[in-house]
Parts: structure tokens; sequence; C-alpha cells
């Protein structure tokens, strides 16, 4: 578990609807029979293919959370020590990360610590 995934606390946090899954997976709705929340991961029991596994990372509120904590930042500090820990967990699991997302934080990020600096 890295610091960001400590941080954001998905399992105990995110409501996670069958709408968003069924839309991830691009599958219709009625396809999927129950979603679990685990510690570490996102279990969803499928009616056509059994049980799949989805990662907190690929799912919008893990997007939504981190872009809501660089909002959070009052100085630069606390922005650089985010943006550190949003990068080693983005290159630990690459994989589980939509790299257009990944630009927008950046994005947001940087709109964040020019507003910061500024005050």
């Amino acid at each position: 578990m890295t610091p960001l995934f400590r941080r954001l606390q998905p399992a105990q946090k995110f409501r996670i609807s069958l709408t968003s899954i069924a839309r991830l997976l691009k599958i219709p709705k009625h396809l999927i029979v129950r979603v679990e929340s685990w510690a570490y991961i996102v279990f969803v029991h499928r009616r056509d293919k059994g049980g799949q596994f989805i990662s907190y990372r690929q799912l919008r509120q893990w997007f939504n959370a981190i872009a809501c904590q660089i909002q959070h930042c009052t100085t630069c500090q606390q922005l650089q020590q985010l943006w550190v820990a949003i990068e080693r967990d983005r290159k630990r699991h690459n994989q589980q990360y939509n790299h257009q997302d990944a630009a927008l934080l950046y994005n947001f990020w940087t709109r964040r610590w020019h507003t910061v600096g500024h005050q």
C-alpha cells in the first residue's frame, strides 16, 4: 500500500455505483450481480464471466479524490509532498492509471501551485 492509497482510503470512502462499474467495464448494468469493495481492490461478480477484479486506481473516484486532495492543500510544502506521493504511486502502479487523467492531475496541481504560491 502506498502513502497516497493510505491517504485516500478508497475502501472506506468511495461509494461505487453499478453504473460507474458498468461504464468502466463497457458492459450493460444487468450483467453485474454484485460489487464488493475489498481493502485493496474491487471485486465485481458478473453474470457473463464470473468474477473480475478492478483496481481502485481505475475508478473515476480515484481521480476525483486526488483532485480534491490537491484543492485542499494550503501551502506549497503540502502540495509538493502530495505530488511526490502521486508520482510514486503512479510509477509503481503505472498500468492502473489512465494517462489522460495523470496529465489532468498535473494541470490541476500546477494551477493550485500558482494559486498557493501567490497568496
